[in-house]
């Protein structure tokens, strides 16, 4: 059993990753983690998402979420990119290196990585 302190010291540190996932404000970046996902390399895909994210300073304008099967499994790991007042944006095959683009390029810098989009995938 945790100590108090130990258990407030965990939730502490784990407070800017938590508030990534549920926060509900600006740019939301959605990652398929069905079972499909999952065995895709979702994980690690969503865990890049966060660690960017927050490391890029990022965390008061983008959301990083999960959600179930998005639908199109031959594309997975498939991440959905929402921003107010655009259309969305459908990454797809994604790995924790394309992550790291999207983040400096689409998420930080408002350019949208078009080829790693469902309308280039091979």
């Amino acid at each position: 059993m945790k100590s108090l302190a130990e258990l407030a010291a965990i939730r502490d540190k784990m407070k800017d990753k938590v508030v990534l996932r549920e926060g509900m404000t600006g740019t939301r970046v959605v990652v398929g983690m069905a079972t499909c996902g999952i065995s895709a390399g979702a994980r690690p895909v969503l865990n890049t998402f966060v660690e960017e994210v927050s490391k890029e300073n990022l965390t008061d304008s983008v959301t990083v979420t999960q959600t179930g099967c998005i639908g199109i499994c031959q594309y997975e790991p498939v991440v959905e990119v929402f921003e107010p007042g655009k259309e969305k944006v459908t990454y797809v095959k994604m790995t924790p290196d394309k992550v790291k683009r999207v983040v400096a390029e689409h998420l930080k810098n408002g350019r949208v990585v078009s080829e790693y989009t469902i309308g280039n995938a091979q």
